[in-house]
């Protein structure tokens, strides 16, 4: 078993996106999130094939905006739903993404979990009814306390109020519904992400939320059910048709019902389910959600917490964030089929892998990353696999990586043989484009003793150019393991081109002292072509899921 697998835990790996509002079609924020997840669920299945990987992901298809949109087209909101969460599904399958489970909150299994959420909620005493007064917002769909509220005005004298969160217009209004006693679960909240101090990352986040949390900042109580008169489409209140279970206790139960809440094996935990999850990937305009009221209700409920939260920034373009009035959505369909997923998975790990600040979004940087691992790893490939320097080194056998002892290639070689720890460290601490920098630093170095070496341009076959030879080959087996979870296809040609076992392609394996097999390269194959970049589906395609 690999030393980066926990041998004492095969409960199956959880990992979770956000769940997408289909009120329009995808954008390059949702692509990000799915990409992000499916990293890091690969990532673990590189580490230990043997652990089962749940990996969900799907739609948020109940309340005001759904009901509204599809009014304006004339259409009933399931059938709306139905047309639009295809839009997302078919993003699932064009970005190479390995989730098990695409779930919808409009199905009757997810409505039952979550009246059964309610019920049990209610008999702890923890929902009651009431009039509640606050700062709505229609788009956000919640209220808003005065603290997280700002008054702005226009040039023309015009002035509103809107959210600090998420920029959305917000109006005063009243009216009766159900609360979930937040206030009663703040101290466990609190004692909860005091003592986990990696709960949340990047680390500006949980130091958000622990601000949030603190004694001098009380919890308002939560609001959770519209009026039936007003919302419809949604899941009602168990016992009272007049009201709709709000849509974020709604939405968020979906993490539950997919993996078959309510339980009843096992004391109910969810453990032999897969819960808790081991990850959570977020956007960070709902921090709030995931972090206060999703552990509130897992609290209330007695179930374990999400063990790590991942917030991700927002993707903009030319600056703005996206808008479709203003017209600059960046449609990640469009991207992949002219540049192929494993090049835009490559710029969205490279350039969005960092978390912490907005990034922009174009087609020219698109293009220069696309052109970075064309080079740095088709291009090395290529030359390397070459039939003039395959001649040369065919007739000798291969040399131990310990015997070449050739100026630069025992440096190379230390190089590469410190390279995975440094990978895995990165990879653990959920710094995925700090991970991917360090594969790009050693394909550097790679291509730069290609340069050096001039293996083309030799007549006779010398023990330096086999060292060169070999040293060269057994970079790209490596890294193209270690590159599974970010490149899945282009990873999977480039190890079938090189020879290397299906057996042989786990984290164990990425290791010069694991002797991990290498047959004859196949020349004449192009990873990346160029000038477009992309490429046609290959035979060698591996995949870890499906949906």
């Amino acid at each position: 078993m690999c030393k980066y697998c926990d041998a004492g835990d095969l409960k199956p790996y959880y990992v979770t996106t956000p769940i997408f509002y289909p009120n329009s079609v995808p954008h390059i924020g949702h692509l990000h999130s799915l990409v992000i997840a499916d990293i890091l669920a690969r990532y673990s299945h590189l580490n230990c094939p043997e652990r089962p990987v749940h990996f969900m992901t799907g739609t948020d298809e109940h309340g005001l905006k759904i009901q509204k949109a599809a009014q304006t087209k004339g259409m009933e909101p399931r059938a709306f739903c139905d047309e639009l969460s295809e839009h997302f599904r078919n993003l699932v399958r064009k970005a190479d993404v390995s989730a098990t489970r695409f779930s919808r909150t409009s199905s009757k299994e997810h409505c039952d979990a979550v009246q059964h959420l309610w019920r049990q909620l209610e008999a702890k005493g923890l929902i009651y009814k009431g009039r509640h007064s606050g700062w709505y917002s229609v788009s956000d769909e919640c209220f808003y306390p005065d603290l997280q509220v700002t008054k702005r005005s226009e040039p023309n004298g015009e002035e509103y109020h809107v959210s600090t969160e998420t920029g959305s217009r917000v109006e005063w209004m009243e009216e009766e519904n159900y609360k979930f006693r937040l206030s009663t679960l703040q101290p466990a909240l609190r004692s909860h992400f005091a003592t986990h101090e990696d709960a949340i990352y990047p680390p500006q986040h949980h130091v958000d939320i622990l601000s949030a949390l603190s004694e001098d900042n009380v919890l308002e109580d939560l609001s959770v059910s519209r009026p039936r008169s007003r919302l419809t489409w949604g899941v009602p209140v168990p016992g009272d048709d007049n009201h709709t279970i709000y849509v974020w206790i709604d939405a968020l139960t979906v993490y539950l019902s997919s993996i078959g809440y309510p339980w009843t094996a096992n004391g109910g935990d969810g453990s032999g389910s897969g819960w808790p999850p081991n990850l959570q990937i977020i956007g960070k305009d709902i921090l709030r959600f995931h972090a206060i009221y999703f552990p509130a209700m897992l609290a209330a409920l007695g179930l374990p917490f999400t063990e790590r939260l991942l917030v991700h920034a927002h993707w903009t373009v030319n600056g703005f964030k996206m808008s479709k009035s203003i017209g600059n959505v960046a449609d990640p369909i469009t991207a992949i089929d002219e540049f192929g997923i494993d090049v835009v998975r490559w710029y969205l790990a490279r350039i969005g892998g960092y978390f912490r600040d907005d990034v922009d979004w174009s087609r020219e940087q698109l293009i220069k990353h696309g052109k970075e691992v064309a080079s740095l790893l088709g291009n090395l490939y290529s030359r390397i696999a070459s039939p003039k320097i395959r001649a040369l080194v065919e007739t000798h056998e291969r040399p131990s990586l310990l015997d070449m002892n050739e100026a630069g290639v025992q440096s190379f070689l230390e190089q590469l043989r410190r390279l995975p720890a440094l990978y895995h460290d990165r990879m653990q601490a959920l710094q995925i484009a700090d991970a991917l920098n360090h594969l790009v630093a050693m394909l550097e170095e790679a291509n730069l003793l290609m340069t050096k070496a001039k293996p083309w341009a030799v007549t006779q076959s010398t023990p330096a150019v086999r060292a060169v030879y070999w040293s060269l080959l057994e970079c790209l087996r490596t890294c193209g393991i270690l590159l599974q979870p970010f490149i899945p296809s282009k990873s999977a040609n480039l190890l079938h081109y090189l020879g290397v076992p299906p057996e042989q392609r786990s984290a164990e394996w990425a290791s010069i002292d694991a002797k991990g097999h290498i047959g004859t390269p196949v020349s004449g194959v192009v990873l990346f072509p160029m000038p477009g970049i992309k490429s046609k589906p290959s035979h060698a395609k591996d995949k870890s899921g499906s949906v």
